[in-house]
């Protein structure tokens, strides 16, 4: 008896998370519906329009998915260079040592720092250094943004890929230095085509994350409602002009925040089902 209530409890909260998501989606759908209604849905995102005055209202979502592109593709570029090399160092140069364990340590606290942190962070240091070294003369935009956003995702890419390297067989790593193999050669010919999806797919997650990241995005893209023409450009991410506008909206301004939401919803869904095909694919390899 204990046993089958214990299967049905497992069983009922199990239901709970798809029910959950699906009822999100259709919350979302069903709010966002009038404006998909007014504008329809590919003028919609393709439009750059965003008027919000009274009788003269036009709403549209390029913008922001375009500045939601530029500052996680930015991020994604800035956070490679430095994550792989974590990751290779805890997970195969000093792996199993206390210097690994302390840096991963180190390295899963920095992924737990809330986000506000980050952006205030930002914006009262790398923006006017930024500015200093007239890099970004107006401090605020998709590059200031985006390194943050890139120091943000760092831990988290770094931890998932370092343990997709510590599951590279040692035998396979062990016969090549037997067959004369050097370090890098191993880690060339050896790690990265075994370990290559799972690391692939820490990434791919890490984009998930930064695509959705909202208080961060707010505080340093500038907030500016067109579409940027350069790194240096403020913009609007489509978390961003939901946080700055949501509290304030009625009508067909909420149905298209609510729209941009699913949008966001849905690219996010796609990102993270990619990641878990590709994980999926590195364990079976």
């Amino acid at each position: 008896m204990k046993e089958k209530v214990y299967n049905i409890l497992l069983y009922v909260t199990a239901a709970v998370i798809p029910i959950l998501c699906g009822g999100i989606f259709y919350a979302l759908c069903t709010d966002a519906y009038g404006a998909f209604q007014h504008f329809g849905f590919f003028q919609f995102i393709t439009s750059t329009d965003w008027n919000s005055t009274p009788g003269h209202e036009q709403y549209g979502a390029l913008p922001f998915i375009t500045g939601t592109l530029m500052t996680t593709i930015l991020a994604l570029i800035f956070c490679i260079p430095f994550s792989l090399p974590v990751a290779m160092f805890v997970g195969e140069y000093f792996k199993g040592t206390v210097v690994a364990s302390i840096l991963s340590t180190i390295t899963d606290l920095l992924a737990g720092i809330p986000s506000v942190i980050y952006g205030l962070w930002g914006f009262f240091t790398l923006r006017p250094l930024l500015m200093a070294m007239n890099i970004s003369p107006q401090g605020s935009g998709v590059l200031t943004a985006s390194l943050v956003l890139a120091i943000m995702i760092v831990p988290y890419a770094a931890s998932l890929s370092a343990e997709f390297i510590k599951m590279v067989p040692d035998d396979l790593k062990e016969g090549a230095y037997s067959l004369g193999a050097t370090r890098a050669e191993v880690i060339r010919r050896i790690i990265f085509p075994v370990a290559g999806s799972g690391i692939f797919s820490s990434y791919i997650l890490a984009l998930g994350r930064a695509v959705c990241e909202t208080m961060t995005v707010t505080m340093l893209i500038g907030n500016t409602n067109n579409i940027p023409t350069s790194v240096t450009a403020t913009g609007n991410s489509m978390a961003s002009i939901i946080a700055n506008q949501f509290g304030e909206a009625d009508g067909l301004k909420l149905s298209s925040l609510i729209a941009i939401g699913l949008i966001l919803f849905l690219i996010t869904a796609v990102i993270n089902v990619i990641g878990k095909i590709m994980i999926k694919k590195a364990r079976i390899s």
